[in-house]
């Protein structure tokens, strides 16, 4: 059974810079496509950007194309997602989730916050 620990999140100004980590266990990372997704207060969980199980594709919603970027370590089993110039409308939990065998995995989530 895999399991994924989410890291990274904190308060920051905006304009600024995070890197959210997802650590994976459990299975062979290697093997699935990963994906973040965020949760505004009040608001459902939408799609954030994805890599695939090799790495030569991301994809990203267009609201962090060129800010944000995803990216995979195999040695480390961690996936993450480097957020650039972050602005107020980031601000939400954030979660990593693997699919695997139908079944949506998720992390237990990291808050962001971006102050103006």
């Amino acid at each position: 059974q895999v399991q994924l620990v989410a890291s990274g999140g904190g308060l920051v100004q905006a304009g600024g810079s995070l890197r959210l980590s997802c650590a994976a266990s459990g299975r062979t990372f290697s093997n699935y496509a990963m994906k973040w997704f965020r949760q505004a207060p009040g608001k459902e969980r939408e799609f954030v950007a994805s890599i695939t199980w090799s790495g030569g594709n991301a994809y990203y919603t267009d609201s962090v194309k060129g800010r944000f970027t995803i990216s995979r370590d195999y040695a480390k089993n961690t996936v993450y997602l480097q957020m650039n110039s972050l602005k107020p409308e980031d601000t939400a939990v954030y979660y990593c989730n693997a699919r695997i065998v139908g079944v949506d995995v998720w992390g237990q989530g990291t808050q962001v916050t971006v102050s103006s």
